[in-house]
């Protein structure tokens, strides 16, 4: 579940408990996005493994308002494609990204994320069912198909 804008302090202390839980599950790992020379938060980032049997994993991120077109987004998510490769089991990296977030999509394919196709009513955001475009990068020495 993602943390809507206007998130109670009792829904955001939710949700960074569910984040760190993930690694102990097994579901997971959730990683804060900071500056280099700083030591607070500008965003955060995740790998989603629930799909592992399969060979997949998701990717999110997300980065505060204030901090957003400098390139965090993008260097944070080829790092946790990088990470992602070292997880057994792990062949491809999905992300989902609304059709109306044109920086979200540039960041994918900063990272070097290839286009595949959009997915109409894919998933429930804020109650209602959203378009998705689907996002892909696969492992080195696999072949797209």
């Amino acid at each position: 579940m993602t943390l809507p804008e206007d998130a109670t302090m009792q829904e955001a202390r939710d949700w960074v408990e569910r984040q760190q839980g993930r690694h102990a599950e097994g579901t997971g790992s959730s990683f804060t996005i900071a500056r280099r020379t700083e030591e607070f938060a500008i965003g955060h980032c995740g790998l989603w493994l629930k799909d592992l049997d399969e060979g997949q994993a998701s990717a999110g991120y997300a980065v505060a308002p204030s901090e957003r077109g400098r390139g965090y987004a993008a260097e944070a998510l080829a790092a946790l494609t990088e990470f992602g490769w070292t997880v057994p089991g792990v062949q491809r990296i999905a992300l989902f990204i609304e059709p109306w977030n044109i920086a979200s999509i540039r960041t994918a394919e900063r990272a070097g994320y290839v286009r595949e196709e959009l997915l109409v009513s894919h998933q429930l955001v804020g109650g209602e069912c959203r378009d998705m475009i689907l996002y892909s990068s696969v492992r080195r020495g696999h072949s797209r198909r």
